[in-house]
């Protein structure tokens, strides 16, 4: 089993209702593609380093997965490029 650990960023313009929606999407993806999600976590509005798409800010969440295959990863990587919604994504393998 790899260990995941994947941060996004959701724009700061959505309302509460659609940010927990796009999260919620998201986990689906892992979901279906056969990655156990161990934890998740919401960190909130946060001021961002620079701007990022012409935001200065945006809501921060972090999924920990396990996973056999990439294939979760790569569709997860694939979607969060395209989508609107999120400002950026960081994916990062930990060694256990």
């Amino acid at each position: 089993m790899r260990n995941y650990e994947i941060m996004i960023i959701v724009k700061p313009t959505l309302s509460e209702e659609d940010t927990k929606k796009v999260v919620e999407n998201f986990s689906n993806i892992l979901t279906t593609n056969r990655a156990k999600i161990i934890g998740t976590k919401e960190m909130g509005q946060r001021e961002l380093a620079y701007e990022i798409k012409k935001y200065k800010s945006g809501y921060y969440y972090v999924y920990e997965i396990e996973t056999d295959d990439d294939k979760a990863i790569n569709e997860f990587d694939r979607l969060s490029l395209i989508s609107d919604d999120i400002v950026r994504h960081l994916i990062t393998r930990i060694e256990k």
